[in-house]
Parts: structure tokens; sequence; C-alpha cells
């Protein structure tokens, strides 16, 4: 909390130079403070496409400092960048020529029919749900932000991401659950493993961090 809390006040130091003396060097240090962790809110969002995922960070930055003087500090300055990035990811979505095979897209099965192709895959199981729960899960448990920083990033009640987040994570338990009663019964001697590993990249695309388990994260 103390890091985080330490982390705010510098945000919070660099904006005022930009703010007051149009220091675009205290900008540079917040792209550089921060265009990682957006890179990889962008990269999940469009599921691994890093091309796209720069394109559009570029965008964010842009749009951040040419708004930077409507942040107010009621939430972190990350918080803030996520927001406008998710403002930018759907703006990019609604100027996506529609294609036939996104119909599939639009109502993932309420469970999967086979639950062994789900290969133990967070983000593979992540991707069956609903654009909403989609998205309140990949916040708040790929990228670890509260239910509140969640509802302002996503400009939604917080309420209904707790309902989200609720929904998301019993699907995911059940799909984990299905699939582990298939693997005994065709196997019984076969070891059930207990826990699921999403993807370990940190923010700037490493992997230096285990990011926590998708049994844990969803418990």
């Amino acid at each position: 909390m103390a890091d985080s809390a330490a982390e705010a006040r510098v945000d919070q130091a660099l904006v005022a130079r930009v703010l007051l003396g149009d220091d675009r060097r205290a900008f540079e240090q917040l792209m550089r403070r921060h265009q990682g962790m957006v890179r990889a809110q962008l990269r999940r969002l469009l599921h691994g496409d890093e091309a796209a995922a720069d394109d559009l960070a570029q965008e964010v930055f842009l749009l951040a400092w040419r708004k930077l003087d409507q942040f107010r500090g009621d939430a972190a300055f990350r918080t803030w960048l996520y927001r406008i990035a998710w403002s930018c990811f759907l703006q990019a979505q609604r100027r996506r020529p529609e294609r036939a095979e996104d119909a599939d897209e639009v109502e993932p099965p309420a469970a999967p029919a086979h639950p062994v192709d789900l290969q133990l895959d967070f983000e593979h199981a992540l991707r069956r749900l609903s654009d909403a729960e989609q998205a309140v899960l990949l916040h708040c448990v790929q990228l670890g932000l509260s239910h509140e920083e969640a509802a302002f990033v996503l400009a939604i009640p917080l309420g209904t991401v707790k309902t989200h987040a609720t929904r998301g994570k019993a699907k995911l338990k059940s799909w984990l659950a299905a699939w582990q009663a298939e693997t005994t019964q065709e196997n019984p001697t076969c070891p059930i493993p207990t826990k699921m590993t999403p993807s370990t990249h940190c923010c700037d695309g490493s992997s230096k961090a285990q990011r926590p388990t998708t049994a844990s994260a969803i418990a």
C-alpha cells in the first residue's frame, strides 16, 4: 500500500509539471512509467495482437496528452490511463469491419461442449465468457484491479462489476470441475492438476513474475 501511495505521488508530481510548465519531458517520464501496463492491457483485449496493441497504445498516450488537464486525481493515474485505453479499444472495435465469424463470438456457449478442449488454459476459457464477463475478469484477475477500479475503467456501476465477476468465476470453476471429472473418468490413474496457470507475462512483456494460478485467482 505504501509503495502504491508513493507511486501515485510521483505520478501526480509529473502531471503537475506537465500542466504547469508544459513539461514534455515529464510526460515522457509518465509514458515510460506506464506504457508497459497499457500495452499489456491492450494485448489481452486484442487476444495477443502485439502490432495492433502497440498502434493503439500510441493513440492512448496521444489522447492522454490532450486530456491531461481533465485528470483530477480521483483515481490513480494508471487507472485513468486504463480507462482511456479501454475507450480507445472500444472505438477501434467499432471501426473494425464486421466479419461473419464475429457472430459466433457474441454469444459464447454456457459451457464448453468438450471441457478437455480447454487444456487448462485460462485465457482460452476466458474467451468463452460473455464480453462483459471477459472485460471484468481481464481487469480484475489478469491486471489485478479492484472492483472499484474496474468499475471506473469500464465506466459501469460497481454492482455490475461484482455481478459479472461472480458469474464469470462461477463458469470458469464449473468448466474446470467438468474437465477434472471427464479426465478422471477417461484415465483414473492420471493425476489431476489442481491449478491452472495463465500466461506469466509482466507488463513489459517479459516473464519475470509468476501470476497467480487461475484456480486461486477465481476462488
